[in-house]
């Protein structure tokens, strides 16, 4: 074998590794994506389940009286917000 074909077989033998190499990378990369998407996902679910629990501890507060000046402040606040949500949402049907 010539010095030529020596040459083209060990750059074809490093191609084909190289293309594996890519195909295993695209699939861990792929693999990577949809963990981190279901990770996204789970994080989406769980603020969501923090934000439903400081509501149910906003109110059991209100309920027994609990609640200190800028916590009755907060309250108000989010109150003053859904109802202006409330009245848009009004005025955007009325249309």
């Amino acid at each position: 074998m010539s010095n030529t074909e020596q040459h083209l077989k060990r750059i074809q033998e490093k191609l084909q590794l190289l293309l594996k190499e890519h195909t295993a990378v695209v699939k861990e990369n792929k693999l990577l994506k949809e963990e981190l998407s279901e990770a996204k996902q789970k994080v989406t679910t769980q603020q969501k389940s923090v934000d439903e629990l400081k509501q149910q501890v906003s109110i059991l507060k209100v309920s027994t009286g609990e609640m200190s000046e800028a916590d009755k402040k907060d309250f108000e606040k989010r109150i003053n917000g859904y109802l202006k949500e409330i009245d848009r949402c009004i005025s955007m049907l009325g249309q």
